[in-house]
Order: structure tokens, then C-alpha cells, then sequence
């Protein structure tokens, strides 16, 4: 499915995809009736839409596989959050950002543990999804607990782990080898899933003379490059993606997250993991498959593992091109926090298309909401 948002084009990926996955395909964004039925010359090429819904995301039929996995609505305009429990009573699920949500850089962000103790006491899921890949599952439980909150790694879902979960999905070979622009959050999660890999933090050091008649070999058994965000990005990881999905045949092209900026210090923005990824993007004229936010892999891959219906899920982010396109993607309320990177001119600017249900300050807004409601 192809998503077409601020002018930024992402292949999103679905959990029931076990093929290689097809080219770009292009996609009419208006709902079909009988005065606009979107026929073009492209219609040959457009995947229709679901004919049967399910209430929860993920059970797709085999014939579906290809096929669109959302629809696109026309949002109203936000509304600010004034009764938290009623939002709060309204869904069993909570699915947190991190960055710009619970903490910027390594900073908890005030009111946070409060907040999700309230949660939690009123027996809630809480489920936490990250876009930044240089961290495993683990190391992220590690984070959590150094800010001194008791989050288990089964409900941590980062997008290094996206990656290894979604070459399972399509059953990717064993026998053939990950190229990884990208830290060491992706290498470990590839390691456990047991994948070859590549690259990361090692081909940082790496320079490429060059010399009259210089070749760069590269290795044909490669058979993904896995591109996130990466604090040692240099020409050669460039060079070295880019003849990997130029030359070997059938090598895909996949993006852990498309995320413009990311909060590396609580101090200021610093360029995100879009920056790596549109290099490649520039170097190969190919777009990849995103499995981050906002995909719908990783909502299906949580819908499937807990069970989770999508009318009882609310999705809390700071972006509205990755958390809160991903919630809406996925069918979820949303709750946007302006925290992070978000501001509320951003929100009300007439060239943001992209309105959640909700938002609010931060997220212990749930506290106060809550107290100035009884």
C-alpha cells in the first residue's frame, strides 16, 4: 500500500505480506462513489480495498495479502482533551510513543511515572513503540529502567525489532545475508532472529579511496539493507547499500522509520532517521518498505499478539506524521502531546492535513484532567 503524506512517499507494509513485495503501485485517496469512482489509466494498478472489515487488525484472509489495509478519512479538526476519564474508560489499550512522550533524550518527562501507575491501577495495557532502531528490545528495558520505570521487554516494540520481525514474516532466507546502515540495536535484533547481517557501527571507520579504476566490491549474497538511524553514516554505508540493491538481484530495500528529526539531547532537534534512508533513497531511485511507525506492521503485529481491538486501543504520540498517521492507520483513537516535537501552531496550520481525536499538553494531563473532572 502506498501512503502519500506531506509530499513524502512510504511504501507501508502489512504483517500478511509473505511475498516479495511488489513496486510502487499508485493509489487513488478518494473514497469511491457513483459520481467520483476514480477510474484512471492507473486503475489496473491500484489494489482494491478490503470488501470484508474485521473488528480486530491483523485477521486478514490469504487473498487479501496485497491489498490496501486501511481506507482514507477525512479527519475533523482536533479537539483538546477536557474529560480524561472518559477517554480513558473508553479503551482496555494505550500504546505510547517514547521520544517526546515519555522522555526527550535521557530525560523522563515530568509527571510520567505518576501517570502510567494511574493507568496501570485502572487495569490497562500499556504497550510502547518506538521508532528510534538503535536500540534492541532489551537495551530499551534497560532505559526504562535506568528513568526508574518498570516496563517489561514484551511491551517495548522497537523499530530495530520491526525489522527482524517483518524478514520472519516473509519467511526471508537463511542462507542470505542483511546489509545494515544502522547501529546496534538492528544487528542484535537480527541476531536473535538468526539472520546474517553486515555492516552497522563497524563499517563507520571505513573510507573509500578513490583511485583511477577503482572498483568496490560488494557481497551478491545479500539479500535485505536494512537502513535506520545511524550516528556513523558515512560514504562508504552509502556506496555499499546502494550497489546492494542496484546489482543483486531481488535485494530489498527496508526502512526501519522515514523520522525527520529525533531528540537526541532535550536541548534541540537533531536530523532523524529520514536523513539515512533518503541518501539511499537519492542513491538507488527506489523507495523502501517502512516497518516503523507509520506502517501498519507493527500494529498488526501487536493486534495478533494481544488480541487487541482496534476500537479499544488509543494510540499517544508527539508526531503527527508517524504516531498519529500510525493510530489512524490502524483504526485507533489518537491522542496527540505537544511534549515533543509537535507544536500547536503545527497542529492548527492550515497545511497539516493531519488532525487527531485529541490533544494536550503532556501526557500526566491525565492526572489533572482527572482531577478537575470529579
Amino acid at each position: 500500500m502506498l501512503s502519500i503524506n506531506g509530499g513524502v512517499r512510504t511504501s507501508l507494509v502489512s504483517p500478511t505480506l509473505f511475498e516479495t513485495p511488489v513496486p510502487t503501485k499508485f493509489v487513488c485517496l478518494l473514497k469511491p462513489n457513483k459520481k467520483n469512482n476514480c477510474k484512471s489509466s492507473f486503475s489496473n494498478s491500484v489494489h482494491a480495498p478490503l470488501k470484508k472489515k474485521t473488528n480486530v487488525i491483523g485477521r486478514i484472509s490469504r487473498s487479501s495479502r496485497m491489498e490496501a489495509t486501511s481506507n482514507f478519512v477525512v479527519h475533523a479538526s482536533a479537539k483538546p482533551l477536557e474529560n480524561a476519564d472518559q477517554l480513558i474508560d473508553s479503551v482496555e489499550t494505550f500504546i505510547l510513543d517514547c521520544d517526546g512522550v515519555i522522555w526527550k533524550g535521557d530525560k523522563l518527562i515530568d509527571g510520567v511515572p505518576e501517570t502510567l501507575d494511574m493507568l496501570r491501577s485502572k487495569g490497562k495495557r500499556l504497550v510502547f513503540v518506538t521508532n528510534n532502531s538503535t536500540k534492541s528490545r532489551k537495551q530499551y528495558g534497560k532505559k526504562f529502567e535506568t528513568l526508574g520505570l518498570n516496563v517489561s521487554e514484551e511491551e517495548i516494540f522497537a523499530s530495530s525489532f520491526a525489522a527482524a520481525a517483518y524478514l520472519k514474516s516473509i519467511n526471508f532466507p537463511k542462507d542470505k545475508k542483511v546489509y545494515v546502515i544502522g547501529e546496534d540495536g538492528i544487528l542484535k535484533e537480527l541476531e536473535l532472529a538468526g539472520f546474517q547481517y553486515l555492516g552497522g557501527p563497524e563499517d563507520g571507520a571505513k573510507k573509500i579511496e578513490l583511485k583511477p579504476g577503482f572498483l568496490m566490491e560488494h557481497d551478491p549474497n545479500v539479500g535485505a539493507v536494512v537502513v535506520g538511524f545511524d550516528r556513523y553514516f558515512n560514504y562508504y554505508k552509502v556506496q555499499y547499500g546502494t550497489l546492494c540493491i542496484r546489482e543483486n538481484p531481488g535485494c530489498l530495500f527496508i526502512a526501519t522509520n522515514r523520522d525527520a528529526v529525533t531528540h537526541l539531547t532535550d536541548a534541540q532537534e537533531w536530523a532523524g532517521g529520514g536523513s539515512m534512508v533518503g541518501a539511499i533513497c537519492g542513491s538507488t531511485k527506489r523507495e523502501p518498505l517502512v516497518v516503523g511507525k507509520p506502517s501498519t506492521f507493527m500494529m498488526d503485529y501487536l493486534a495478533n499478539k494481544f488480541g487487541i481491538l482496534k476500537s479499544q486501543i488509543c494510540m499517544v504520540g508527539d508526531r503527527l506524521d508517524t504516531d498519529i498517521l500510525f493510530g489512524q492507520n490502524g483504526g485507533c483513537k489518537t491522542l496527540l502531546v505537544l511534549s515533543g516535537v509537535t507544536s500547536l501552531s503545527m497542529l492548527q496550520s492550515p497545511n497539516n492535513s493531519i488532525q487527531p481525536d485529541f490533544y494536550t499538553n503532556k501526557i500526566s494531563d491525565f492526572l489533572s484532567l482527572k482531577a478537575a473532572t470529579v
